[in-house]
């Protein structure tokens, strides 16, 4: 008998969700990478592609359509990012939704590191050419835990979870995306196990 260990195998149809720089991204590689589910993020489908990125959105019904059509071409995925509202046509596809609630000071953190990696200190440095959207785009990350249901919220995130019927998963903390999927691995396992008859 071989020696290696079983893992927990995951549901086919994944959405992983929670504030930006939670590591929703990060999580859905991983999993993709160790469970074999195709890696999809609604940014891809939300937002037209330009140049900058991430300055225009796509009409509605066009990233639905897009989104769903994607999702379709593989009956195993790992959808990673934030569709409440507009994506909520697809939530009975789901069969679990993590969702991660990392601290803001590291999430800000994240996204400061990530936005240098695209862009470069200079074009987000004081009078470079994306200053000024680099420093709103960070306020309204910050705004997470405090924003209302008109924005990406943790309010938002928590009555779009609170209508769900499938599976949910909560990660609080910042953790490698290792340790994440380790910890969904062990919570469905402890879920599937048959309890004891009294």
């Amino acid at each position: 008998m071989s020696g290696a260990v079983r893992r927990q195998t995951l549901p086919d149809r994944v959405h992983i969700v929670g504030a930006s720089g939670s590591g929703t991204t990060s999580l859905a590689a991983a999993m993709s990478a160790t469970h074999g589910h195709r890696h999809l993020d609604t940014d891809d489908y939300f937002w037209l592609r330009t140049s900058p990125p991430y300055r225009e959105k796509r009409p509605r019904e066009a990233r639905l359509a897009l989104l769903r059509a994607a999702l379709s071409e593989s009956p195993r995925w790992v959808l990673s990012g934030s569709l409440c509202g507009w994506g909520d046509a697809l939530i009975p596809e789901f069969e679990l939704v993590v969702f991660l609630v990392v601290p803001t000071p590291t999430r800000l953190r994240r996204l400061q590191e990530r936005e240098v990696e695209r862009h470069g200190r200079q074009a987000l440095a004081p009078g470079g050419a994306l200053r000024e959207s680099h420093v709103e785009f960070l306020g309204w990350a910050g705004r997470y835990d405090s924003g209302g249901l008109e924005m990406r919220s943790r309010a938002l995130h928590e009555a779009w979870l609170a209508a769900l019927s499938c599976a949910v998963v909560r990660l609080e903390g910042d953790r490698s995306a290792t340790e994440q999927l380790a910890l969904i691995e062990a919570e469905l396992t402890s879920r599937a196990r048959p309890t004891a008859s009294r």
